[in-house]
């Protein structure tokens, strides 16, 4: 009975992914220092009302709560399965700071300058959210706390840690890692791993 369970749990993974004793610490610099009375968290870019938006760290912990089970897909191929994140959603957050009608994408930027790009159809899906806890634990520093964007259907370089705002874009344009030759569009069940492997409109336009 082991080895079906087993066996079922693998065939439920996207290719090429395996899942790991505990939760690996993957991430590009160092981790920063909170400080709460200097944190913020901004939303700019292409908003419908032409102005930007921001919350203090009381604020942001005080917006309206979602809840969601989901798996979480590294590039490096190991995937942690049924966390459970609770955070501010996506489609909470455009509600409250409304995008221009055009806007396509979104940059998530966090810490030290990191950003990445996100199609605005990933970032209202369900579940994707701006994870405050995970399986009833606040985040640690190692992991993303404060916060962090999760989007479970998505390779986790667009699960941004230490996100600090949100970038409504008219036009997309690549993050960080997608700079340095990962996926535009990062979807693990197709094993869009690298840039090479765009197909035509997963790009963003010239120039």
């Amino acid at each position: 009975m082991e080895a079906a369970d087993s066996a079922e749990t693998e065939k439920s993974l996207p290719p090429g992914q395996y899942i790991p004793r505990g939760w690996p610490v993957l991430h590009y610099g160092p981790v920063p220092k909170f400080r709460p009375a200097d944190w913020d968290f901004r939303v700019f870019g292409a908003t419908a009302s032409g102005g930007q938006y921001r919350w203090t760290w009381d604020e942001f912990q005080g917006l309206p709560r979602s809840r969601a089970v989901a798996d979480f897909h590294c590039v490096t191929k190991f995937t942690i399965p049924d966390n459970l994140w609770e955070g501010i959603s996506g489609a909470d957050l455009v509600e409250l700071a409304p995008p221009d009608p055009h806007v396509t994408h979104v940059m998530v930027w966090a810490e030290y300058g990191y950003s990445a790009n996100v199609r605005m159809a990933d970032f209202l899906a369900d579940g994707t959210m701006f994870a405050l806890a995970r399986n009833g634990d606040r985040l640690t520093p190692d992991h993303g706390f404060p916060t962090r964007l999760v989007v479970p259907h998505l390779y986790a370089w667009k699960s941004v840690k230490w996100a600090r705002g949100v970038e409504y874009l008219i036009q997309d344009r690549r993050g960080f890692w997608e700079e340095r030759g990962y996926h535009n569009v990062a979807d693990p069940w197709r094993e869009q791993r690298y840039s090479y492997q765009e197909e035509e409109g997963e790009s963003p336009p010239e120039g």
